[in-house]
């Protein structure tokens, strides 16, 4: 007989772990020490849960986030767009119980100060947040661990190269340190200022190159490169071709990019909404690289989450807020033909690894003396609706949009949020 304490949380269902395969599940029971927010068992269920989820329901290893920006910073610049604390709850309206978050702000955290006094403003949120540091020019690793990005272009901030050669400067002060990049060639950028659209001042070439010189950089420095928000198949291209060779190197896709393509964009009701860096590609792109993910080439799921006011959208400004809608994209990936274990690598697991590298506590598994959070998710159909979302940002790119299912109930160490 399971004898439960006062301080256990208990969740039965059934689970997508690395015992299951493809769309196949294992019914487990998971307690979790409320107290300390870890997993203590999992085990075979008893019918004794505090949680009973049925067979319509999906239990994940928490949903990770790893390319989030939420625009927090000791600035106090931006706060209008998003802070850490209403990024938190637009993470449990997603089903997302952790984020990385990106360094583009006005005071970007670049060394161990500035990096520490925005780590402390982490702390309101409810969920967990990882910081990239920024690399730019000029700047010097951490005495600590953090992962690092690099805008090889111009972001918001003073946070970008403006020449090849002044990002190899930078780099060769990141030997052997992980590095994720906004791969888009700076002077290829320059030469489409003044373009007729969107697309033609970001042109596909720009992702291209850079993807090309960031792999032949960091072979150089022993440097793990990741590459963020892929959008090309030439890219894709360039990345198999390096690891042909025996080159490390990671990337990541949004849902954006998977969801919109040239050809569908115009249907959104607000096409413009969706200008975003790198811009939305040809079908051709978007078919190369949902393949690419279906079939594990592609290691991370990252947003890209940007939100931006509805007042900067309307003007212009790059960038789709995500996090709400996490959960439910995961259903449009699945009705694709995504497994449900490609989804727990991409979004679960391989984020938590990330994470592990920099955190003492243990993310990505549903496994004794992980951190005890989990995503539950519930096959029902979820129309996307606008005065739902917890995001400022005040809008989706789905929104209108029917999947075929969403989130049930974010676990975040234990404390229970229901949708």
């Amino acid at each position: 007989m399971i004898m439960k304490t006062e301080h256990t949380l208990a969740v039965e269902g059934h689970v997508a772990t690395p015992e299951a395969h493809g769309n196949s599940l294992v019914h487990r029971r998971i307690e979790i020490d409320t107290r300390n927010g870890l997993i203590t068992e999992v085990s075979e269920p008893t019918g004794s849960g505090d949680y009973i989820f049925d067979e319509s329901h999906i239990i994940l290893p928490g949903i990770i986030d790893v390319h989030v920006h939420a625009r927090e910073d000791p600035s106090g610049e931006e706060l209008y767009k998003e802070s850490f604390a209403s990024a938190g709850k637009a993470s449990l309206h997603g089903g997302v119980t952790a984020f990385i978050e990106m360094p583009n702000n006005p005071r970007a955290p670049i060394d161990d100060t500035s990096y520490a006094t925005k780590r402390d403003l982490t702390k309101t949120s409810d969920v967990k947040i990882l910081l990239f540091a920024g690399i730019g020019p000029g700047t010097r690793p951490l005495s600590f661990p953090a992962p690092y990005k690099v805008y090889m272009g111009p972001s918001i901030g003073s946070l970008f190269f403006e020449s090849e050669e002044a990002l190899r400067q930078a780099l060769a002060r990141y030997r052997g340190q992980r590095v994720a990049f906004h791969a888009e060639d700076p002077e290829i950028l320059r030469s489409h200022v003044g373009a007729a659209t969107h697309e033609e001042s970001r042109p596909r070439e720009a992702e291209i190159v850079a993807i090309e010189t960031v792999i032949e950089m960091c072979a150089g420095f022993q440097i793990e490169p990741h590459i963020c928000h892929l959008t090309t198949a030439e890219g894709l291209d360039v990345i198999r071709e390096a690891r042909s060779r025996g080159i490390k190197v990671s990337t990541e896709v949004t849902p954006h990019h998977l969801y919109f393509d040239q050809d569908n964009k115009p249907a959104f009701h607000s096409p413009s909404f969706l200008q975003c860096n790198p811009p939305i590609r040809t079908k051709l792109d978007r078919v190369a690289l949902l393949e690419a993910f279906r079939d594990g080439e592609i290691e991370y799921l990252g947003t890209d989450h940007a939100p931006h006011s509805l007042a900067e959208n309307e003007a212009g400004m790059s960038g789709v807020p995500q996090l709400d809608t996490v959960g439910s994209f995961l259903f449009w990936l699945r009705d694709e033909g995504v497994s449900w274990e490609t989804v727990r690598l991409t979004c679960c697991e391989r984020p938590g690894q990330l994470m592990n590298r920099y955190l003492p506590d243990l993310y990505g598994k549903i496994a004794e003396g992980f951190v005890g959070s989990l995503t539950v998710l519930k096959n029902e159909p979820v129309t996307i609706r606008r005065e739902n979302l917890q995001t400022l940002a005040g809008w989706s790119p789905f929104e209108g949009s029917k999947f075929s299912g969403g989130v049930s109930h974010t676990i975040v160490r234990g404390k229970v949020h229901a949708q």
